[in-house]
């Protein structure tokens, strides 16, 4: 399944959720530092969605209240939630 979550207060825009059950399949951010979100999507894929919100839940971006990595927290988890309502 993908879901796609729109971000609040980071330069990307949104983030695209292919989860397999609690394991990454895949993730791609459409806007923000390029480079650094393609690394980032990179290490998660594979990993089990818990480790990854764990690892980077809470991460601030300079001044701001939220980050990328924080964005991509609540995305695992609306992705996960929403896989469980249509099984």
């Amino acid at each position: 399944m993908t879901y796609e979550y729109q971000t609040s207060g980071t330069c990307a825009k949104r983030i695209r959720v292919e989860l397999d059950g609690k394991r990454i399949r895949h993730i791609e951010f459409e806007g923000g530092c390029n480079g650094n979100l393609q690394g980032i999507s990179r290490l998660v894929e594979g990993m089990d969605i818990d480790d990854v919100i764990e690892r980077v839940q809470g991460t601030h971006c300079g001044a701001k209240d939220t980050s990328c990595p924080d964005q991509l927290a609540n995305a695992l988890r609306e992705a996960y939630e929403a896989e469980q309502k249509e099984a």
